[in-house]
């Protein structure tokens, strides 16, 4: 028995030392290399403009918009951003509306966000009914055109003045002459017509001067008044 038992034990033993010649194939195959950097065809492609431009939109969306009455024509966007001091506007964020005479009818403003507008509402509620501050639509800011305090308005010239007699009105001036547009409005119970022309200038200061030195000024037996549109 026990010599039984030994050849036993021994065939055993030399099938389970039998060597491997051949190894699986997923174990042949050398070990892959890993790298940190991004596989060129997995890489994302540059945002389309459509993308880029949704972006801006929704960035744009923490606007608030307002217009002001109780404005005059004299009123300049440095005393609105005094008058709503706390509110951070900046002359960027400040239009005036005009009537087709250019009259002020009201400022428009644009708060950087809801807070911003609230806080303006209570610190015009301290000036009774003096001021009124209206939520409007971002449409309703963009159709108002900024003049920025770059633009005069002449009113007072003759409705037969030509493009030379304003071009001599405002002899000494540094303007652009491509810019000078005439526009004939009706006063309320007159049915003479109001003639207004504007003319832009490279700066506000240049503005400003044409401004002084211009205004009621008596040009072809008319006196003519000369403002900055903002």
């Amino acid at each position: 028995m026990n010599l039984l038992r030994n050849a036993i034990k021994s065939h055993v033993s030399v099938r389970t030392v039998k060597p491997i010649h051949a190894l699986p194939s997923f174990l042949r195959e050398p070990p892959r290399r890993f790298s940190t950097e991004p596989d060129q065809q997995q890489q994302q492609p540059p945002l389309p403009d459509a993308s880029v431009d949704a972006f801006l939109d929704s960035a744009s969306k923490g606007f608030v918009y307002g217009k002001l009455f109780g404005a005059t024509k004299y009123t300049m966007k440095s005393d609105i951003i005094s008058l709503l001091e706390g509110c951070n506007l900046t002359p960027d964020d400040i239009k005036v509306s005009y009537s087709r005479s250019f009259f002020p009818v009201a400022m428009m403003l644009r708060f950087a966000s809801p807070g911003a507008f609230s806080n303006a509402t209570r610190t015009l509620r301290r000036f009774d009914r003096l001021y009124r501050l209206d939520r409007i639509n971002d449409s309703d800011w963009d159709i108002v055109t900024p003049y920025n305090g770059k633009t005069v308005v002449l009113q007072g010239l003759p409705r037969s003045a030509g493009f030379e007699d304003i071009e001599r009105f405002l002899s000494g001036c540094d303007y652009d002459s491509s810019s000078i547009q005439s526009f004939t409005s009706t006063r309320p119970g007159s049915n003479n017509g109001l003639r207004s022309t504007t003319v832009q200038f490279p700066s506000h200061i240049q503005a400003m001067n044409a401004c002084i030195s211009k205004n009621r000024k008596v040009f072809l037996n008319n006196q003519v008044s000369v403002r900055v549109l903002y």
